[in-house]
């Protein structure tokens, strides 16, 4: 099956029930999408389908055909992921770590979607779990992105 993937076209030999998490990490070797609980709960495994976040962890490689998959490998190739990785960074959001990859997934899609998300918005949109609880450095540098979005 042919999927597309970071801007490029891949083939991958899976069984269409395959969850798209395992050929992501184990055929295609892009390890910087997690996978955390395997119920589509936490969020570490967090992927854009055309630019809407899911749960590849739950995602069968069916519902992916023809469709564009961004991974964290892409995210700093695309201006808004970039800007959010700079914010993440400035904010030390990152403490363990192991859930950034789909809260910057989640936060970039959030803010394509909506330039001046409230904190209402972000907290309804960043529902991924942090254990170490860094969900105040996490609004703080999504309000950043938004307010430089500002000056540009």
């Amino acid at each position: 099956m042919e999927i597309q993937i970071n801007n490029q076209t891949l083939e991958v030999e899976a069984d269409g029930d395959t969850p798209l998490l395992w050929v992501i990490r184990d055929d295609l070797g892009m390890t910087g999408t997690k996978y955390g609980c395997g119920l589509a709960q936490c969020g570490a495994c967090s992927v854009m389908i055309d630019g809407q976040v899911v749960r590849s962890c739950v995602t069968p490689l069916d519902r992916v055909a023809g469709k564009e998959i961004t991974t964290i490998e892409a995210i700093e190739k695309d201006e808004m992921g970039k800007r959010v990785v700079a914010a993440w960074v400035k904010h030390q959001v990152p403490q363990c770590g192991y859930c950034q990859s789909g809260q910057v997934m989640a936060a970039t899609a959030l803010l394509r979607q909506n330039a001046h998300p409230s904190d209402q918005q972000i907290a309804a949109a960043m529902v991924n779990l942090c254990r170490c609880g860094t969900y105040n450095a996490i609004s703080a540098a999504i309000h950043e992105v938004a307010e430089q979005g500002d000056a540009q």
